[in-house]
């Protein structure tokens, strides 16, 4: 029964997080494009609003007019949308997701003892550490350097120092799979700590200064801007590492933290192309295809890199009937799908539920290598053999 509503949990869980991210992440990107896209207003009367940026686009059927005050508008109205529910939604049920789907079984689902043989408890210590030694540690540099002249390359640099030993750091801690989620969730965390701690903060002071009918300060808006800027370069590396976990050969390869860091490289050089494209369109910067090309060419390496090898031991491997696979399954399997317990709801200790699996046992153990979860029973490449042998004979059994 606890499998069952934890599958429940996952499920409704995972479905809100999708949604609320969508929410989050399509706002956040329309809003660096409308930065982008914003050309000097050509109404007089709009200028003498203090407006720095208008913009003009159909959708929907209908015509649409935003405009940027560069600090404050002469009167704020009465009704003020603030985007911040998106944000602190989609890192709420991100962490409940990461709770249920790998915190409540660390010692499963965290735990490697092959890199870090440490105690569930240890584990989950260890890795909510990361969501807040990051944010401090990233916080810290914005303070440091983040105002100073060329701030932003001496920011961003470190950042991308901080993400890569923080990658090499959790997978030679975690169990692979674990250690490329961890690190989309730190810095999720810092994305939704940004909102939290800084832009939404400084939103609401110059808020209050218009209402007190006094000038607001341009320093709030200069440093939402900037945190806001870093969550959109976040936001491709960390959908990366969200969806790593279906693609066991990213986070099962020995060098599993160099793949991460190519992956998130070059989600962030894809990133800058968008952020550029509508400057380039309005000649304010460079055409930024290079970036693009750039990150092309880091997927492309990766793909050549990560291809698959010829396995030996498959292919010598002799036929292999339905006693032979559940000798495989008893030893390596039964532990989480046997008779006292079923994980997923799925038992492999009878001939009819093994025919009724046969499709998804070959999947997890041969094809993904995700069974067992970490391998956490040790299954060997020729019982992985026998297992590939066994299907391709058609899946003999009784």
């Amino acid at each position: 029964m606890e499998s069952y509503l934890l599958d429940w949990a996952n499920l409704l869980l995972r479905w809100a997080h999708v949604v609320t991210a969508i929410a989050w992440i399509g706002s956040s990107f329309y809003f660096v494009f409308l930065d982008s896209s914003l050309t000097p207003p050509q109404d007089e009367d709009l200028r003498r609003q203090g407006v720095s940026g208008e913009l003009w686009a159909v959708h929907g059927g209908g015509f649409y007019h935003p405009v940027k005050f560069a600090v404050a508008p002469p009167k704020l109205p009465g009704h003020l949308h603030w985007f911040f529910w998106e944000s602190y939604s989609t890192w709420l049920t991100g962490f409940g997701l990461f709770s249920v789907s790998y915190l409540w079984h660390a010692g499963a689902y965290l735990v490697d003892k092959s890199l870090m043989d440490w105690s569930p408890a240890m584990a989950i210590v260890a890795a909510l550490a990361f969501l807040v030694v990051f944010w401090l540690a990233y916080d810290a540099m914005c303070r440091a350097f983040g105002q100073r002249r060329h701030g932003d390359a001496i920011v961003g640099g470190l950042v991308l120092l901080l993400v890569c030993a923080a990658s090499w750091l959790a997978c030679h801690w975690f169990a692979g799979r674990a250690a490329f989620l961890l690190v989309g969730a730190m810095m999720a965390t810092a994305m939704s700590a940004n909102v939290l701690f800084w832009i939404i903060p400084g939103q609401k002071k110059v808020v209050a200064a218009i209402r007190a009918g006094q000038q607001p300060d341009a320093i709030h808006g200069v440093r939402g801007k900037q945190r806001s800027v870093h969550n959109t370069y976040f936001t491709l590396p960390v959908l990366f590492s969200m969806i790593s976990n279906h693609y066991s050969f990213t986070w099962s390869h020995p060098r599993n933290w160099l793949v991460l860091i190519l992956m998130m490289v070059a989600g962030a050089a894809i990133r800058q192309f968008f952020v550029l494209r509508h400057g380039w369109k309005l000649g304010r910067n460079r055409h930024p295809l290079p970036y693009a090309l750039a990150g092309v060419a880091v997927l492309l390496a990766a793909i050549a890199w990560l291809r698959p090898q010829a396995n030996g031991a498959v292919a010598a491997a002799g036929p292999a009937g339905y006693e032979q696979v559940q000798a495989v399954l008893a030893r390596r399997c039964h532990q989480c799908h046997g008779a006292q317990l079923q994980m997923k709801n799925v038992r492999l200790d009878s001939a009819a539920a093994v025919r009724q699996h046969a499709a998804q046992i070959h999947q997890q153990a041969v094809v993904t290598r995700l069974m067992p979860m970490n391998n956490a029973t040790g299954m060997t490449e020729a019982e992985r053999a026998t297992v590939a042998q066994w299907f391709r004979s058609g899946a003999p059994t009784p």
